[in-house]
């Protein structure tokens, strides 16, 4: 048997046995991290510790303290409990790992009731899985041998995604006995997944907590915000009415050449959304007199807000946008975060004072002077453009910071109606692989940015995080303070964006720090049969980020 070189950093470890596998690879150097090691890249591949060296290659490790690692241990969790639950209440009765919300996972038994009770005995079995320290096993089999398991096992899911696979084999994992598919490697062995939580919830689910990257020691409590679930489970729900909860139904539907017909009816149903919240306003018309939407980056919200501004025309009610950027502190004065950049997540960014004086002014009915914000100079500056209210004018104000009563301090509650937007995507890939609500952002944002800005895919993919933190610290802690919530995806939109996203994403080199992302993003695309952009309607959401909108200033 042959020595192999591993590339690690910038060094060489010591000479290794050919089929070697990571996990023992990862004892040698375990002391450099602070949190366990759950996985690695060796050469262009995201792969799990139950690898075998074969070649010459470089190799990097993650922990539980980096997104990709806390995605293996997510995902590794999910397998656990899916197996968990099968041990207690039989092969038949399945598990649907639907969605995250803040700090867990929701999750649904189907083929049997359960109780609290019933609950406690999964998670007891989860926890003496754990003690046993199973290994994760790792074979490549042949894709319609697999379909033919699945078939056997009822797990019809599986059998319908494999129908849009065109590769001949496919990687299945197994735990004490039973298979399934994942889309990323998992842990190598139970024993790793030893830091989780589950919170019975009633209608047969319960929520599935594990630790955060920002805290891999413990599980993060779960933080429920009825608001976000209601709106998740009513969107589930409907989709299960109208019979589209998976991707392979949407793509069912593509093959049978009738995805018009089912755009129509994704866009119908955003629109429904905006109606209702138009007519709850138009009932408050005496006391509302200011709308304040927030989401997350490329949740949609320029398009949403032209919308609504168009719904409550109808009901002779005039909107005016006012833009939270112009009220940025001159720069020179504008708080930094501990690396010394510009903190716009910090509410300490906004010129407050002033913000509250022009909203007094204007809900009084005083002509005012509004400003518009230099982003070369750093300075506002005021060049004649003046601002009155008439009677039965609304003001819509969208940012970041919107939700967060310190921004509108001096406004009365009663005359403010705040908004909370984000895509929560209700299609799972299948029962048991969800859809990250993130993923559909950031494949939203790669699309936007080369669109419109000549951003590259790498660059989005590097700031993100900056990103995904400006949303966990400005926008979800206010979510519950949200007076309705419209969910901005469209079943049908990854579809769309597919072809826009998919080459600009090939387009990162294999030696980028963020590669393995991009290879991550493509496999989770290639689960959508394409459809073109030219049957998006043109006032559709879809077009802030494709172009092409009739809302484009």
């Amino acid at each position: 048997m042959r020595n192999l070189k591993l590339k690690y950093k910038n060094t060489y470890l010591e000479e290794i046995p050919e089929d070697t596998t990571l996990y023992e690879v990862s004892k040698k150097i375990k002391d450099e991290f602070k949190y366990p090691i759950v996985g690695a890249r060796l050469g262009e591949f995201l792969v799990g510790l139950n690898t075998k060296i074969t070649s010459n290659e470089r190799v990097e490790f993650y922990d539980l303290s980096t997104a990709i690692g806390n995605r293996i241990y997510s995902r590794s969790l999910e397998f656990l409990v899916t197996v968990a639950t099968k041990k207690i209440l039989g092969d038949e009765t399945d598990i649907l790992i639907n969605y995250s919300l803040e700090n867990g996972i929701y999750c649904e038994i189907i083929g049997q009731r359960i109780t609290k009770v019933t609950a406690e005995k999964i998670k007891e079995q989860m926890q003496k899985m754990v003690e046993q320290k199973f290994t994760f096993k790792e074979m490549l089999v042949d894709r319609f041998d697999a379909i033919k398991y699945f078939k056997k096992h009822h797990q019809m899911d599986k059998v319908e995604s494999f129908r849009y696979m065109t590769n001949r084999t496919v990687t299945l994992y197994s735990l004490d006995g039973i298979y399934d598919y994942f889309y990323g490697p998992l842990v190598y062995n139970t024993g790793l997944l030893d830091k989780f939580d589950m919170i019975y919830l009633k209608d047969n689910s319960f929520i599935l907590t594990y630790p955060s990257t920002k805290n891999p020691n413990q599980v993060d409590k779960y933080i429920h915000h009825k608001l976000t679930f209601d709106t998740y489970k009513s969107f589930q729900n409907w989709g299960r009415t109208i019979g589209i909860s998976t991707a392979p139904d949407l793509n069912k539907i593509c093959t049978e050449g009738k995805y018009t017909d089912m755009l129509r009816l994704f866009e119908t149903h955003y629109e429904d959304q905006l109606s209702l919240i138009a007519e709850e306003i138009y009932k408050k018309k005496d006391q509302i007199k200011i709308i304040l939407l927030a989401g997350p980056s490329s949740s949609g919200k320029t398009t949403t807000a032209k919308k609504l501004s168009l719904y409550l025309q109808v009901k002779g009610l005039n909107c005016h946008k006012i833009s939270l950027d112009d009220y940025f502190v001159d720069r020179d004065k504008a708080p930094r975060d501990e690396n010394g950049d510009l903190d716009f997540s910090s509410i300490e960014s906004i010129d407050t004072t002033l913000f509250n004086n022009n909203l007094n002014k204007l809900l009084s009915g005083h002509k005012v002077s509004m400003p518009t914000f230099d982003f070369i100079t750093g300075k506002k500056e005021y060049n004649d453009n003046y601002l009155k209210l008439e009677e039965g004018e609304i003001l819509i104000i969208e940012g970041i910071h919107t939700l967060n009563e310190k921004l509108t301090k001096n406004i009365p509650r009663e005359n403010k109606f705040k908004i909370f937007m984000s895509p929560l995507i209700h299609l799972k890939l299948d029962n048991h692989n969800r859809v990250h609500t993130t993923d559909v952002r950031k494949i939203r944002r790669i699309v936007r940015d080369n669109q419109f800005r000549g951003t590259n895919a790498e660059t989005t993919l590097a700031m993100w995080p900056n990103v995904d933190k400006e949303a966990r610290l400005s926008i979800y802690p206010y979510q519950d303070d949200a007076d309705a919530m419209i969910n901005s995806s469209l079943g049908y939109e990854l579809s769309v964006l597919r072809i826009y996203a998919e080459p600009l994403l090939y387009g990162i080199d294999s030696n980028s720090a963020q590669y393995p992302e991009a290879i991550r993003l493509i496999n989770l695309l290639r689960n959508f049969l394409p459809i073109t952009s030219e049957v998006v309607p043109k006032d559709s959401i879809l077009r802030e980020f494709i172009g092409g909108s009739v809302f484009e200033e």
